[in-house]
Formats: structure tokens, C-alpha cells, sequence
């Protein structure tokens, strides 16, 4: 979900103001997602990196974190939306984890599921895998996969990154191998469930091989 910053300073707002739109779109989103049939979609909402930024940004987005929750939690359980988590959340400040710990158990019974990857990168995840999986056996693909953060849910199909970035910047390495991408130039508070839908009738007409012919 990129382009927060690059959308307030084009009209000369604090990056914070680019951040609040970022999380309604985030909303808009999640409330449109039904009809399209997406059985898990999943957002990257704060980087390993991103503790990288200026203090004082990083403090607006745990407060927006800390509010989205707080705001939107009944909302996810009236719409049957199941949350999880990626990433090393359990680092993150101790009410927050509380917060997000309470909201992983009531919308556990939901049927759909909205991941947010939270003080995540994909490079520690795979580390992280590896070595759980050399302390259990042997080192394959499988016992890779199998402790990943996203062991339990579906196998990626198409990754989306707005802004005009053309990287994945540490996102999904592993359960990107033979994902479909697509790059928008949008930023994301621009982003709609419009957009999501164009993105999702490009990728039903690619041919998925495998690497097959």
C-alpha cells in the first residue's frame, strides 16, 4: 500500500494526513471486498523497515493502528471478516498487542480473511522458517513453507503494488515465486475497490504455467 506520503505532498498536507487517507481506503476496501469473491487479502501495513522513518511518523502510525482497531473491530465481526496477523507483531507496544491479540479471538469463527503484515519482512520470515525447520528435521521446500507466517492460508495468486514501484521491497519473496504482479501508478489513498477489480480482470485473463508449457 504505497504512495501515503507522495499523495499529501502533492497537495501540500503532513504525511500524516496521507496516512489517515491511506487507512480509509483501507476501509473502503475491506467493506467492498465481498462481491468480488476474494477468499483472503492481504495488506502490508508496516515493514521491519519502517522503523527506519522518523519517530514521529512511526508514533502516527501506531496511533492509527491503535484507533483502526478500536474503530473498526465490530465492523469486521458483523461481516464475518476473520482477522490475522503476519509478521513479528508480538514486538509492537504492549497495548497494541493486547489490542490486536483481543481482535485475532473474536473474529476468529469469520469465513473471510483480511492478513495485515505488521513488523514484517520476508526476508527474516524465510530465515525465521529455515531455522524452525532445521531445530524439526530437514530443511525442505515443504518444511519451509510450513512455518511461514502464511502456513495457513492460500497460496498467493497476485500481488498489487500501487505508487508506481516497481519492487517488491521485502514483501511475500517466498509465496511470490510464480504469483501473477501488478503494478499500478496510483497511490494507494487513491486506490479503490474499482481498482482492485480492474487489477483482478487483467490477472483472469493471464495464463498460469508453473513453469509448464
Amino acid at each position: 500500500m504505497d504512495g501515503n506520503g507522495r499523495w499529501a505532498k502533492k497537495r501540500h498536507l503532513p504525511r500524516a494526513m496521507g496516512h489517515q487517507r491511506g487507512v480509509e481506503a483501507v476501509r473502503n476496501l475491506v467493506r467492498n471486498i465481498e462481491p468480488l469473491g476474494i477468499e483472503c487479502l492481504t495488506l502490508y501495513a508496516f515493514s521491519s523497515e519502517n522503523w527506519k522513518r522518523p519517530e514521529d511518523e512511526v508514533s502516527d502510525l501506531m496511533n492509527m493502528l491503535r484507533k483502526f482497531i478500536k474503530s473498526d473491530l465490530p465492523e469486521f465481526i458483523a461481516n464475518d471478516v476473520q482477522l490475522k496477523i503476519i509478521g513479528d507483531y508480538r514486538t509492537l507496544a504492549p497495548d497494541i498487542v493486547e489490542q490486536l491479540e483481543d481482535a485475532l479471538a473474536q473474529t476468529a469463527g469469520g469465513s473471510r480473511v483480511l492478513a495485515v503484515a505488521l513488523n514484517y519482512g520476508a526476508q527474516q520470515e524465510i530465515t525465521r522458517a529455515a531455522s524452525l525447520a532445521a531445530q524439526t528435521g530437514e530443511v525442505t521446500v515443504e518444511s519451509i513453507a510450513a512455518n511461514l507466517f502464511t502456513a495457513d492460508l492460500p497460496p498467493l495468486d497476485l500481488l498489487i503494488r500501487t505508487s508506481g514501484e516497481v519492487r517488491l521491497s521485502n514483501f511475500l519473496l517466498w509465496q511470490s515465486a510464480y504469483a501473477e504482479m501488478n503494478f499500478t501508478e496510483t497511490l494507494w489513498p487513491d486506490f479503490t475497490p474499482e481498482h482492485l477489480q480492474a487489477a483482478l480482470n487483467e490477472f483472469s485473463g493471464r495464463e498460469r504455467r508453473f513453469g509448464g508449457r
